[in-house]
């Protein structure tokens, strides 16, 4: 059996990687300055996350969602402190999708209606493959038989007005910064806006931010950049450094009941551990501090590169935009300069999400190999 060929792969196999730092099986080293997709949020094989991990693994690596877990009552208790939302429940998943797909069953049952408002170029695992088609002001994509999804410009707020205003909407999703899309993001404005017009159309609000979370915004959840609520929080990323876990966290003005969610591995002891050890590193190391730190001194470093049309995003969720395809930008970092970076949607954004651990002596070393790959590709 052959693999399913969707993903492009570079002719790298990692064997190893500790802190920001990735080794192959040649023994090059490559400084990661995406961490997969933004889910290393405390640095690869950080000490403390796999001895917790361990300690987990060789007692109980067990699950039923019909027994209690006392891990799911620590881990909800840390989240809820560190997000500064103690009075939000939390529903534990697998993955983004996974977290997602529950929001919006939420979402639905609340207001007993189907159609979702959506944003162009966002990316929210179930919806992503109506997503390619975002040139004209308005599309409407078919989910599944109970829900189609509306996908209007983001920052135009008259035209998410009109479509409340039908009376049929269940729900709005928004990620507190896109990712894949482009690291695009709504101003403080429309995401006001957008709070108070789902409050008078008793529209549920959910914030994707399952990878703008987790301190990578500079806040734990990019959302509170705007001074905003949401009715529901989806995350899944950073929540776990590299184990698949997600949760999506439920304002208490939704009853819950028995029933009204399911998973099959969501919540295990295992995947428990592993977040509980995460808010435990990013407290202790404040890791959103650094994040905010070497933010602002990417942000003054990255001003001696010429060719940089502009910077979007906030903390260490970054995506550098130039007037041409980074394409082969992005392939000579990773080859020649052994650097990790993203791509996006607009083939002219270069990403960058490193752990939150980065260092500015890291930072340094990329611009330097930024400056050189720009003028060889130029030569």
């Amino acid at each position: 059996m052959n693999l399913f060929d969707v993903y492009p792969l570079y002719p790298i196999t990692p064997v190893k990687a500790v802190d920001c730092t990735i080794y192959d099986d040649k023994g090059t080293e490559y400084s990661d300055l995406y961490s997969g997709h933004g889910v290393i949020s405390i640095g690869h094989a950080h000490p403390y996350y796999l001895a917790k991990v361990k300690e987990q693994l060789d007692n109980l690596n067990f699950y039923s969602n019909a027994i209690q877990n006392p891990l799911q009552v620590e881990l909800a208790a840390k989240l809820g402190k560190m997000s500064g939302l103690t009075d939000y429940n939390l529903f534990l998943c697998s993955s983004g999708a996974e977290a997602n797909e529950n929001a919006l069953k939420v979402a639905s049952f609340h207001t007993n209606k189907s159609r979702v408002i959506a944003f162009h170029n966002s990316f929210h695992g179930r919806t992503s493959a109506a997503v390619a088609v975002t040139d004209n002001k308005k599309i409407v994509a078919p989910i599944n038989a109970q829900q189609v999804v509306t996908f209007l410009p983001l920052n135009q707020f008259e035209l998410v007005e009109a479509e409340l205003q039908k009376g049929d909407v269940c729900a709005v999703i928004i990620e507190g910064i896109q990712g894949v899309g482009g690291v695009d993001q709504g101003t403080t404005e429309f995401f006001q806006a957008l709070e108070k017009a789902c409050k008078a159309h008793d529209v549920v609000l959910i914030l994707d931010e399952v990878q703008s979370g987790y301190g990578r915004s500079g806040k734990f959840f990019a959302f509170q950049h705007h001074g905003i609520n949401a009715d529901i929080i989806t995350t899944a990323k950073g929540m776990g450094n590299g184990f698949p876990i997600g949760g999506v966290l439920i304002s208490p003005k939704f009853k819950a009941s028995h029933g009204l969610l399911g998973t099959t591995f969501g919540g295990s002891h295992l995947a428990c551990a592993a977040g509980i050890a995460v808010l435990d590193v990013m407290e202790k190391e404040n890791l959103i501090a650094n994040t905010n730190k070497i933010s602002s001194y990417f942000m003054e470093a990255i001003k001696q590169i010429p060719e940089v049309i502009k910077v979007k995003g906030r903390g260490l969720m970054l995506g550098i935009e130039f007037d041409f395809d980074v394409s082969a930008l992005r392939k000579k970092l990773i080859i020649e300069k052994h650097i990790f970076t993203g791509g996006a949607n607009n083939k002219n954004v270069l990403r960058i999400l490193p752990p939150l651990t980065i260092t500015t002596e890291a930072i340094d070393a990329f611009i330097v190999a930024l400056k050189e790959s720009l003028a060889e590709l130029k030569a």
